[in-house]
């Protein structure tokens, strides 16, 4: 891999950084990210809170897709594991959380539909794919926790975490042009699937 293809993004994100990063750019991102699973997601898209109502600052940020494993050390918490849970299973809120709440990236695994694409393109906002399966290594990637919303409510893997990270890597596989990775792949997959058994 040629390092001069990698670029580094530091958060928070501008609406002009994103149009600069095109689906299949490699990235490495520099700044403050949230966490948000099934809970989060649910919240946030049927109660609305409002932008003063939620802890962290999220214009600008990368909403990744994340049930860490922390461990409480007395009054802190470290991080064991944080790897990229599954996109797909969250697709019916995230155009709307996109839309309302400043979000520029959105990260996990897998890709998102159609829906989330048309909500990058309206909005300004990649999707970033994250390695699965790594998730002792991409724990070593966040420098330190920096806050919690919603832990005793939703639990550890379902609370809204903050994390400085630095040089995190990931791939742009969805962009604010209305390019999907995903879908090149899906495409392709299916029309290999139909030579294969002859249709």
């Amino acid at each position: 891999m040629n390092v001069k293809n990698i670029q580094r993004i530091n958060l928070p994100l501008t609406k002009e950084d994103v149009l600069s990063l095109h689906a299949g750019d490699i990235v490495l991102i520099n700044g403050l990210i949230v966490t948000g699973r099934d809970r989060v997601h649910n919240f946030l898209f049927n109660k609305k809170p409002s932008k003063k109502q939620i802890p962290f600052n999220l214009e600008g940020t990368i909403l990744y897709h994340c049930g860490p494993i922390i461990r409480k050390t007395g009054k802190d918490f470290k991080l064991i594991a944080g790897g990229p849970t599954t996109s797909i299973r969250v697709e019916m809120y995230e155009h709307q959380i996109i839309s309302e709440y400043g979000i520029r990236g959105v990260m996990g695994k897998g890709g998102m539909g159609e829906q989330t694409l048309n909500a990058l393109k309206e909005n300004g906002c990649v999707y970033l794919h994250t390695i699965g399966g790594a998730g002792v290594y991409l724990a070593d990637r966040v420098k330190r926790i920096v806050d919690v919303w919603k832990l005793e409510e939703f639990g550890v893997t379902e609370a809204m975490w903050m994390f400085e990270v630095e040089n995190f890597p990931a791939i742009v596989t969805m962009d604010a042009h209305g390019r999907s990775l995903h879908e090149g792949i899906e495409k392709k997959s299916y029309n290999e699937f139909k030579r294969l058994i002859g249709l």
